[in-house]
């Protein structure tokens, strides 16, 4: 088989079911209209952690996100108005002055009790590409316009936030926090919150709350650990004019960095080569990975990063698919290239695998094939972030991407010779595209499409 047969892919965390309308993100107006609405949902997080809801009676049922009414969160929220805050309480700074547009750093001015709210965008019950249902920044000139505007409206609003800050402050306890959502719809009904390793969500979530559970985990993440200016490191007072207050630059856009993840496939198109990180416990080989380096393409970084990981030189690189990884924010791009499993491996060039080898498509298809082949045990899992402890960012670790079975499931006596991820990581998605024969290159050695 050349190449894929679908004419798109989505991954697990892709596919955004939301329109971020970019156009109204600096709209003061328009973001405090749309909070208040009824229909406006929420997704909370402590320290990364998700508010997660699920129903003691049902324990087989996955806990799930726990969505938020305004109303439900309203004690967090602090001071109005939410966004735009003017130097006095109660007052709002104007969207436009002698029609010069803020800077987005201004969107909003923290007070001692503001919060830092997320706005991900609307899930619209018309699609965005209607150009005759879209709301223009004109309508949201004044508060009274953006009201009577907002409820032609048609969809659900969803904001996202962090409440760590306020458990570290002192303001609220962990335990208060939760207490709060007891008194929710939910809460009545007899159903339980708690904040939940992320992780361990991942084979529980349909597609459209994986799609917006990331971007929310991903952007709360970037609010969270930078909270000062990447330009001068503070406020600026009585300094030089800061770097981010003119020219171009992205300081204000969340930070998203593109890793590379690859398989190899020998001449024959019958073997893949696979790795095994430092930090994998067990058994587990999954695709080779690495972040992009600065001036450097797709593909290049490809071919380094199989030449430095496992002394394999590649050629015809192709591209996959991607996949958004929120932990905390990556692009996993995916690509299969050619290579000589006829060749050495090496490993002592950068030390970064503890052993590499080429299998061949039956091997692979036994172990994807074993009930237990793509198991992640509590205990793995346990193993994999003890030694991850300030290392969060090895690239070979996300490519490993545990997420199956890890809520307490029970030991599996019956083990494979070796383990592969799971198909809600696109490293698993590629190894078993491959052993599916969906992917390949035919008997042409043909270069790559360019990206």
């Amino acid at each position: 088989m050349d190449g894929r047969t679908e004419t798109s892919f989505v991954n697990m965390f892709g596919g955004s079911p939301l329109n971020r309308l970019s156009w109204l993100r600096t709209s003061h107006h328009f973001l405090n209209a749309v909070i208040t609405l009824p229909q406006t949902r929420w997704l909370l997080f402590n320290t990364g952690q998700p508010l997660v809801v699920f129903n003691p009676s049902t324990p087989n049922i996955r806990a799930q996100p726990g969505y938020l009414t305004t109303s439900e969160v309203t004690p967090l929220l602090g001071l109005r108005p939410y966004f735009g805050q003017g130097q006095k309480v109660g007052t709002i700074v104007p969207d436009e002055v002698n029609n010069v547009r803020h800077s987005p750093t201004e969107a909003a001015r923290h007070y001692p009790q503001s919060r830092p709210i997320v706005f991900l965008g609307v899930h619209e019950k018309i699609a965005h590409s209607d150009v005759a249902a879209a709301l223009p920044t004109a309508e949201f000139s004044s508060p009274d316009f953006a009201i009577e505007t907002i409820k032609r409206l048609d969809g659900t609003p969803y904001f996202a936030m962090e409440v760590a800050d306020l458990v570290e402050d002192g303001q609220f306890t962990e335990e208060r926090v939760l207490g709060l959502f007891k008194e929710s719809s939910q809460g009545k009904e007899g159903k339980v919150f708690s904040w939940s390793e992320p992780r361990a969500l991942l084979s529980g979530l349909d597609p459209f709350t994986a799609a917006v559970f990331a971007s929310a985990k991903s952007l709360v993440d970037w609010n969270y650990r930078n909270k000062f200016c990447p330009g001068c490191g503070s406020d600026n007072t009585g300094k030089r004019p800061c770097p981010s207050g003119k020219g171009l630059h992205n300081y204000t856009h969340p930070r998203t960095d593109a890793v590379v993840i690859m398989i190899a496939i020998d001449e024959t198109g019958n073997k893949v080569l696979l790795g095994r990180g430092r930090k994998f416990p067990g058994k587990f080989y999954s695709a080779l990975a690495g972040f992009i380096e600065p001036g450097e393409s797709f593909e290049d970084a490809v071919s380094r990063e199989m030449w430095e990981e496992a002394g394999v030189r590649v050629w015809n690189v192709q591209y996959h698919s991607g996949q958004p990884w929120p932990y905390p924010a990556n692009l996993m791009v995916g690509f299969y290239a050619r290579a000589d499993s006829t060749q050495p491996i090496r490993m002592d060039l950068d030390n970064e695998l503890v052993d590499a080898r080429w299998y061949t498509r039956e091997e692979i298809l036994a172990v994807l094939n074993h009930k237990s082949g793509t198991y992640f045990s509590s205990r793995d899992y346990k193993q994999l972030g003890d030694s991850l402890e300030g290392k969060q960012d090895d690239p070979n670790v996300k490519a490993l991407a545990p997420g199956a079975n890890v809520n307490g499931a029970k030991p599996v006596i019956d083990e494979p010779p070796f383990k592969l991820p799971p198909v809600t990581a696109i490293a698993g998605v590629l190894i078993r595209d491959w052993a599916e024969g969906k992917i390949g290159f035919g008997t042409k050695q043909s270069v790559g499409p360019s990206l």
